[in-house]
Protein backbone atom coordinates (compact mmCIF):
# COMPACT_ATOMS: atom_id res chain seq x y z
CA UNK A 1 0.00 0.00 0.00
CA UNK A 2 1.18 3.37 -0.71
CA UNK A 3 2.12 6.18 1.54
CA UNK A 4 -1.23 8.15 2.40
CA UNK A 5 -1.13 11.71 0.77
CA UNK A 6 -5.28 12.61 1.64
CA UNK A 7 -6.00 15.11 4.00
CA UNK A 8 -4.13 14.91 7.55
CA UNK A 9 -6.97 15.90 9.68
CA UNK A 10 -9.25 13.49 8.14
CA UNK A 11 -7.13 11.08 9.47
CA UNK A 12 -7.48 12.79 13.24
CA UNK A 13 -11.25 12.68 12.95
CA UNK A 14 -11.37 9.23 12.26
CA UNK A 15 -9.13 8.31 15.32
CA UNK A 16 -11.28 10.68 17.31
CA UNK A 17 -8.58 12.31 18.42
CA UNK A 18 -6.11 15.66 18.10
CA UNK A 19 -2.67 13.05 16.15
CA UNK A 20 -0.84 16.74 15.71
CA UNK A 21 -0.07 15.97 12.29
CA UNK A 22 -0.62 19.46 10.89
CA UNK A 23 1.89 20.96 13.42
CA UNK A 24 0.81 24.54 14.72
CA UNK A 25 -2.57 24.11 13.01
CA UNK A 26 -3.46 21.44 15.30
CA UNK A 27 -2.91 24.14 18.72
CA UNK A 28 -5.24 26.42 16.62
CA UNK A 29 -9.52 26.92 16.43
CA UNK A 30 -8.79 25.69 13.13
CA UNK A 31 -8.31 21.86 13.87
CA UNK A 32 -10.57 19.95 12.22
CA UNK A 33 -11.43 17.77 15.22
CA UNK A 34 -12.25 20.92 17.18
CA UNK A 35 -15.36 21.99 14.54
CA UNK A 36 -15.93 18.90 13.19
CA UNK A 37 -15.56 16.01 16.06
CA UNK A 38 -16.76 13.41 14.41
CA UNK A 39 -15.64 10.75 12.33
CA UNK A 40 -15.66 11.70 8.13
CA UNK A 41 -17.69 10.89 5.30
CA UNK A 42 -21.05 10.16 4.81
CA UNK A 43 -22.19 8.00 8.10
CA UNK A 44 -19.48 10.04 10.00
CA UNK A 45 -22.01 11.31 12.72
CA UNK A 46 -24.04 7.64 13.18
CA UNK A 47 -23.55 5.26 15.95
CA UNK A 48 -20.85 3.24 15.64
CA UNK A 49 -20.15 -0.03 17.53
CA UNK A 50 -16.84 -1.90 17.32
CA UNK A 51 -15.84 -5.45 18.55
CA UNK A 52 -12.85 -6.40 19.85
CA UNK A 53 -11.21 -6.89 16.99
CA UNK A 54 -12.44 -3.79 15.98
CA UNK A 55 -11.16 -1.92 18.97
CA UNK A 56 -7.39 -3.09 18.47
CA UNK A 57 -7.24 -2.24 14.40
CA UNK A 58 -8.12 1.09 15.45
CA UNK A 59 -5.43 1.50 17.83
CA UNK A 60 -3.04 -0.18 15.54
CA UNK A 61 -4.10 2.28 12.57
CA UNK A 62 -3.44 4.95 15.39
CA UNK A 63 -0.32 4.12 15.99
CA UNK A 64 0.52 3.85 12.58
CA UNK A 65 -0.93 7.48 11.79
CA UNK A 66 0.97 8.95 14.83
CA UNK A 67 4.22 7.81 13.31
CA UNK A 68 3.57 8.00 9.70
CA UNK A 69 4.75 4.04 8.94
CA UNK A 70 3.31 2.13 6.43
CA UNK A 71 1.58 -1.74 7.50
CA UNK A 72 5.29 -3.45 6.32
CA UNK A 73 7.45 -1.34 7.76
CA UNK A 74 5.01 -1.76 11.37
CA UNK A 75 5.19 -5.13 11.21
CA UNK A 76 8.75 -5.34 11.09
CA UNK A 77 8.99 -3.15 14.63
CA UNK A 78 6.61 -5.34 15.91
CA UNK A 79 9.09 -8.45 14.90
CA UNK A 80 11.83 -6.62 16.49
CA UNK A 81 9.84 -5.60 19.50
CA UNK A 82 8.95 -9.33 20.19
CA UNK A 83 12.21 -10.36 20.06
CA UNK A 84 13.68 -7.78 22.45
CA UNK A 85 14.36 -8.51 26.18
CA UNK A 86 11.26 -6.71 28.60
CA UNK A 87 7.63 -5.90 27.58
CA UNK A 88 7.06 -6.13 23.55
CA UNK A 89 4.31 -3.35 23.51
CA UNK A 90 7.19 -0.81 25.59
CA UNK A 91 9.78 -2.07 23.05
CA UNK A 92 7.99 -1.17 20.36
CA UNK A 93 7.39 2.46 21.34
CA UNK A 94 11.02 2.81 22.23
CA UNK A 95 11.76 1.73 18.17
CA UNK A 96 9.33 4.39 17.28
CA UNK A 97 10.61 7.18 19.36
CA UNK A 98 13.75 6.23 17.67
CA UNK A 99 14.00 6.85 14.37
CA UNK A 100 15.36 9.80 12.88
CA UNK A 101 12.33 11.80 12.08
CA UNK A 102 11.02 11.50 15.00
CA UNK A 103 13.68 12.57 17.07
CA UNK A 104 14.48 15.73 14.71
CA UNK A 105 10.53 16.21 15.50
CA UNK A 106 10.68 15.82 18.93
CA UNK A 107 13.95 17.86 19.19
CA UNK A 108 11.78 20.93 17.90
CA UNK A 109 13.37 20.95 14.57
CA UNK A 110 9.96 20.54 12.82
CA UNK A 111 6.58 21.17 13.56
CA UNK A 112 5.14 17.87 12.78
CA UNK A 113 6.85 14.52 11.94
CA UNK A 114 6.06 14.62 8.31
CA UNK A 115 7.63 17.70 8.10
CA UNK A 116 10.91 16.53 9.53
CA UNK A 117 10.45 13.61 7.62
CA UNK A 118 10.82 15.65 4.72
CA UNK A 119 13.73 17.90 6.20
CA UNK A 120 15.23 14.33 7.09
CA UNK A 121 15.21 13.26 3.04
CA UNK A 122 16.28 16.17 1.77
CA UNK A 123 19.47 16.19 3.14
CA UNK A 124 19.10 18.78 6.07
CA UNK A 125 21.03 16.82 8.97
CA UNK A 126 23.68 14.82 9.92
CA UNK A 127 24.10 11.99 12.66
CA UNK A 128 27.59 12.19 13.86
CA UNK A 129 28.99 14.08 11.54
CA UNK A 130 27.73 12.27 8.45
CA UNK A 131 25.06 13.31 6.12
CA UNK A 132 22.09 11.60 6.48
CA UNK A 133 18.78 11.16 4.18
CA UNK A 134 16.77 8.00 5.50
CA UNK A 135 14.33 9.06 8.22
CA UNK A 136 14.11 5.56 9.54
CA UNK A 137 17.88 5.00 11.01
CA UNK A 138 17.45 4.09 14.37
CA UNK A 139 19.55 6.18 17.11
CA UNK A 140 20.67 5.26 20.29
CA UNK A 141 22.23 6.60 23.21
CA UNK A 142 25.40 9.69 22.60
CA UNK A 143 24.00 10.17 18.67
CA UNK A 144 24.31 13.57 17.84
CA UNK A 145 21.89 15.05 15.45
CA UNK A 146 22.89 18.27 14.28
CA UNK A 147 21.57 20.78 11.44
CA UNK A 148 23.65 22.12 8.42
CA UNK A 149 24.84 24.81 8.07
CA UNK A 150 23.61 25.65 4.87
CA UNK A 151 20.07 24.86 6.68
CA UNK A 152 19.94 26.73 9.34
CA UNK A 153 18.61 29.84 7.77
CA UNK A 154 15.02 28.23 6.59
CA UNK A 155 12.52 29.93 8.15
CA UNK A 156 10.23 26.94 8.93
CA UNK A 157 13.07 25.42 10.97
CA UNK A 158 13.64 28.53 12.81
CA UNK A 159 10.04 28.81 13.90
CA UNK A 160 9.64 25.52 14.87
CA UNK A 161 12.42 25.59 17.27
CA UNK A 162 10.87 28.72 18.65
CA UNK A 163 8.24 27.62 19.66
CA UNK A 164 9.26 23.87 21.11
CA UNK A 165 8.84 25.85 24.52
CA UNK A 166 5.17 25.01 24.00
CA UNK A 167 5.76 20.99 23.22
CA UNK A 168 9.11 20.82 25.12
CA UNK A 169 11.89 18.53 24.71
CA UNK A 170 11.72 15.38 26.27
CA UNK A 171 14.13 14.10 29.30
CA UNK A 172 15.80 11.28 27.02
CA UNK A 173 17.37 14.30 24.49
CA UNK A 174 19.18 17.52 25.34
CA UNK A 175 18.80 20.15 22.48
CA UNK A 176 21.50 22.92 22.17
CA UNK A 177 19.06 25.46 20.29
CA UNK A 178 22.35 28.11 19.79
CA UNK A 179 24.33 25.32 18.06
CA UNK A 180 21.43 23.84 16.36
CA UNK A 181 21.67 20.39 17.35
CA UNK A 182 20.54 17.57 19.93
CA UNK A 183 21.68 13.91 20.81
CA UNK A 184 20.57 11.01 22.95
CA UNK A 185 20.86 11.23 26.66
CA UNK A 186 19.21 7.91 27.27
CA UNK A 187 16.82 5.34 25.80
CA UNK A 188 13.14 6.28 26.01
CA UNK A 189 10.64 4.52 28.35
CA UNK A 190 7.07 4.37 28.64
CA UNK A 191 6.17 7.61 30.48
CA UNK A 192 8.51 9.28 27.58
CA UNK A 193 5.70 8.65 24.59
CA UNK A 194 3.06 11.23 26.25
CA UNK A 195 0.75 10.38 23.24
CA UNK A 196 -2.60 8.85 24.36
CA UNK A 197 -1.81 5.06 23.28
CA UNK A 198 -3.01 1.59 24.20
CA UNK A 199 -0.05 -0.48 22.82
CA UNK A 200 -1.22 -3.87 24.66
CA UNK A 201 -4.08 -3.49 22.35
CA UNK A 202 -1.51 -3.67 19.35
CA UNK A 203 0.73 -6.28 20.98
CA UNK A 204 -3.13 -8.41 21.27
CA UNK A 205 -3.75 -7.71 17.97
CA UNK A 206 -0.32 -9.04 16.75
CA UNK A 207 -0.39 -11.99 18.64
CA UNK A 208 -3.88 -13.86 17.26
Amino acid sequence: MARYTGPSCRLCRRENMELFLKGDRCYTDKCAIKRRNYAPGQHGQGRSKNSAYGIQLREKQKVRRIYGILEKQFRGYFAEADRLKGVTGENLLSLLERRLDNVVYRLGFASSRSESRQLVRHGHFVLNGKKVNIPSIQTKIGDVIELREKSRKITAINDALDAVTRRGVPQWLELDRDACKGNLKALPIREDVTTPIQEQLVVELYSK
